[in-house]
């Protein structure tokens, strides 16, 4: 779970005092407690099998993945080791578009306390497994009303307009979430490059953690520097067909976190 939370790929979990973990999708809220490799999920068991099982992904074989990997691809497999318990998860497509048009220019931190005051803000108040409030992901019927500036306030800065500006186009219907669901990568992300703000990162991080299509392979600073130190030919991106994007994320966590490990030892 640790790996997962500290991804780049969602932005409201978090590590609780207890040593669980919390994770606010959508309007649902779940707790996971892992000890070793088994993870025991605080949740109905109807809700598991509807959303949770299929959010984290669990009927895919990540370490079959992990074996297609060519053995000397020395540093993928490294990355691939250290990130081995990473799972993409398939989140709602809504709050990816956002989170991820929020995420230009920002880092983890910072993104994960935009999204929760534009939540607290406009989001519907729930109560936890404890009673205690969370605040569901607005609507974006609720955002589309709101002046491109609004969302400033809760630290969106020039994103605000991104973010108001898109959720127009998805009201007024210029782009259709639920077709979209149903169209091939390639046509999916040419219909998310319409959207205000919307460039071919953050198309590909929509397409990956939301539409869950394997292929994209999301390009930002770390992911570039990493090929251009490794891979001076270019990704092998045909081996790794209908898991590029597993394999990304590997990348992406090891350049994150395993070069800060490795610097304090």
């Amino acid at each position: 779970m640790r790996q997962i939370c500290n991804s780049g790929q969602c932005f409201r979990m978090e590590l609780l005092e207890n040593g669980n973990y919390k994770v606010i999708a959508g309007d649902k809220y779940l707790e996971v407690e892992q000890k070793g490799e088994d993870c025991t999920f605080f949740c109905q068991e109807a809700d598991f099998d509807s959303f949770w099982e299929t959010y984290f992904d669990l009927d895919r074989d990540y370490a079959s993945c992990i074996s297609k990997i060519a053995a000397e691809d020395v540093y993928l497999m490294k990355a691939a080791r250290f990130g081995s318990g990473i799972r993409i998860l398939k989140q709602d497509l809504w709050e990816m578009i956002v989170s991820f048009l929020i995420s230009q220019q920002n880092n983890i931190v910072r993104i994960r306390r935009c999204i929760a005051n534009i939540c607290e803000k406009y989001g519907d108040e729930k109560r936890d497994i404890h009673g205690n409030v969370y605040y569901g992901f607005p609507k974006a019927e609720v955002l589309a009303k709101l002046e491109e500036d609004a969302l400033k306030p809760c630290n969106l800065g020039y994103r605000s307009k991104y973010v108001v500006r898109t959720a127009r186009s998805i009201v007024n219907g210029e782009v259709n979430l639920e077709a979209l669901g149903s169209m091939k990568y390639e046509e999916a992300k040419a219909e998310l490059l319409k959207l205000f703000g919307v460039g071919v990162k953050v198309a590909d991080c929509i397409c990956l953690f939301a539409l869950h299509q394997m292929e994209a392979f999301p390009v930002d600073t770390h992911i570039r520097q990493a090929l251009e130190a490794n891979y001076a030919k270019g990704f092998p991106m045909d081996q790794y067909q209908g898991m590029q994007g597993i394999m990304q994320q590997y990348i992406f966590y090891y350049e994150l976190e395993g070069k800060k490990e490795q610097e304090n030892t």
